[in-house]
Formats: structure tokens, C-alpha cells, sequence
């Protein structure tokens, strides 16, 4: 990506970023972080940092492209919370077991201006996250 483009991407990101906080339903968390309930759960406990969570999730970028999907795998993932991006730590300690939501996570909370394969520097990752379990 030339230098131009790269800065165009990150405004073209910028931008959703900002309209989507606009958008009903849509709430804001630490650092940025946007999450939009699709269903509430039933659990009573969020995780911490330091918890194992089981989760189901399809990452997607501003233009819709998918760069993962646990469901396709049909195989949840788990991982200790604080061994992943910022964006995830911030938005799956406020959920709690059986919530599914979608996460607007700005880039500097994601992977920042580098590029992570087959995400571009500067992206906004969007998630649509289900929490399973918390260990």
C-alpha cells in the first residue's frame, strides 16, 4: 500500500469508527472500544484479566472482508484474556457467559499501524464475539 493510500485508510477507518459510535444501540468503552448487544446472556460473572475464556467469534474489517471465523472452524477458541489485543481484554471483561456482541476495536487497541496477515496497518478490527465459559 503507497503512503497515500495507507493514509486514506486509516481516515476511511477513522471515519466508520466515528459514525458507527453515532449509530443506536451502540455504546462506548474504555479507549475507544464500541460494542453493540445482539443477545444478553444469563451469567452473573464477567471475566478478569488473568481468566481462560471460551469463546466463538468472526473477525471482519470496515469493508465487511473476513480474517477469521471460529464458527467456520466450528471449533471455539480459548485463551488466557491478557495474552490477547487490548480491544478484546477491554470488551470481554464487561461481558458475561451467553452474551454475544459485536466490537468495534480502534487500531491502536487491534494491531496498530502493522499489518497482521491479512490485516492492513491502521485497521479497525470488527468482532462479533459469544462469550461461551470463563475458567
Amino acid at each position: 500500500m503507497s503512503k497515500n493510500r495507507k493514509e486514506e485508510y486509516r481516515e476511511e477507518n477513522s471515519t466508520y469508527l466515528a459514525e458507527m459510535a453515532l449509530q443506536e444501540g451502540v455504546k462506548q468503552l474504555s479507549g475507544g472500544v464500541l460494542y453493540k448487544v445482539i443477545e444478553s446472556g444469563s451469567g452473573t460473572v464477567t471475566p478478569s484479566a488473568g481468566s481462560v475464556v471460551s469463546v466463538h467469534y468472526r473477525g471482519t474489517l470496515i469493508n465487511g472482508r473476513e480474517f477469521d471465523n471460529s464458527y467456520k472452524r466450528n471449533c471455539p477458541e480459548a485463551f488466557r484474556l491478557n495474552q490477547v489485543i487490548e480491544g478484546w481484554q477491554i470488551a470481554l471483561q464487561q461481558m458475561h457467559v451467553g452474551d454475544k456482541w459485536i466490537i468495534y476495536i480502534p487500531a491502536a487497541l487491534g494491531y496498530g499501524n502493522r499489518a497482521s496477515g491479512p490485516i492492513p496497518g491502521g485497521s479497525i478490527l470488527i468482532f462479533e464475539v459469544e462469550l461461551l465459559g470463563i475458567a
